[in-house]
């Protein structure tokens, strides 16, 4: 079979407008995007390029200075770095389904410098990280925070949620007498985005990010938090219903909204949230766990450092027809 190589998106871009345009009815040139199983081939091609002539400051790494940032950063293999051993030696990778075409899937790279010994990252967590973007080419950074900043991984890019969902966050921090603030054994680690799984033909309008770019992003995985991104009540990764690891596909009442993002699942007209029991209950510090019903399920805990008092919130799925289906998923009540 044909290898296919990359086509710079300026080049490609041309083409398609002199040779593959249409015009719709008030005379708007449209662009028909490239078929995405022949991006993901010629994707894959670049990125593996990439990681046979770059390496990243693992020596800094090994053997810290004081005042290091573990902070990861590429350089081309060549020269005085001739010996370095290249990224592809040290990456990891997993296969990733195209979410838009279950035909296409993508060996998806990521450099895993440290796993972080806290806590396991979920596909609809809100996690906080520090982190660098930057386009393939040139290295060329558009997008990057190194204070601490919050994440929906709901709502960034897949190839990113995909992979941080390899990672732990940090065991705990401590407060500096700057106002900044320590993390102790967090994840480090870098993403090799290719295009479908980034941004593709969509970039984000106001980037330098061109069409069918491949990604690059660093990044400390510090803290996460199980989230409810449609304030139901429910836990996002519960409204996984098919439990398939992605949160965009489960929609109960087809109304083209994904339940996770639905105030009322079953499209019944009543909400959610008035289609389960809530709990909440209290405990000082040292004492014993709440007994749970059966089926009762914890939603979140908060504890006020001041007092010791920690908040358990909990939830029952009721099933008032004892029928089989949850109230909030069954729309004949």
């Amino acid at each position: 079979m044909k290898r296919l190589k990359f086509i710079t998106p300026l080049i490609l871009l041309a083409f398609v407008v002199l040779f593959s345009c249409n015009k719709d009815d008030n005379g708007v040139v449209v662009v028909p995007p490239r078929e995405r199983d022949e991006e993901a081939i010629a994707a894959q091609e670049e990125i593996e390029a990439f990681l046979e002539t770059h390496f990243y400051n693992y020596e800094e790494f090994e053997n810290p200075a004081p005042g290091f940032k573990y902070n990861i950063v590429f350089d081309t293999i060549a020269g005085e770095n001739s010996s370095k051993t290249p990224l592809i030696n040290q990456v990891d990778y997993k296969m990733v389904t195209d979410v838009r075409d279950e035909n296409v899937v993508y060996k998806l790279y990521y450099l895993n410098v440290n796993q972080g010994e806290g806590e396991q990252i979920e596909f609809t967590d809100i996690v906080t990280v520090a982190y660098e973007g930057r386009m393939l080419k040139e290295l060329e950074l558009f997008d990057s925070s190194a204070n601490p900043v919050p994440f929906d991984m709901t709502k960034i890019v897949d190839g990113l949620q995909s992979t941080l969902l390899e990672f732990n966050t940090s065991t705990g921090y401590v407060e500096n007498g700057d106002g900044t603030i320590t993390f102790s054994n967090y994840g480090i680690g870098a993403a090799f985005l290719p295009s479908g799984l980034a941004y593709f033909n969509t970039p984000i309008t106001g980037s330098p990010i061109p069409y069918y770019a491949q990604l690059i992003f660093t990044f400390h995985t510090y803290q996460t938090k199980k989230s409810d991104q449609d304030n139901d009540g429910i836990l996002s990764y519960l409204e996984d219903l098919n439990e398939d690891g992605f949160e965009g596909n489960d929609d109960t009442d087809g109304d083209g909204i994904p339940n996770f993002a639905d105030g009322d699942d079953d499209g019944d007209g009543r909400l959610t949230k008035n289609e389960v029991e809530t709990f909440e209950y209290t405990i000082n510090d040292g004492e014993d766990e709440p007994t749970l019903a059966e089926g009762e399920i914890e939603m979140d805990r908060k504890t006020d450092t001041e007092t010791g008092i920690t908040t358990i919130y909990t939830i029952i799925f009721t099933d008032v027809n004892e029928d089989g289906v949850p109230d909030y998923l069954d729309d004949s009540l």
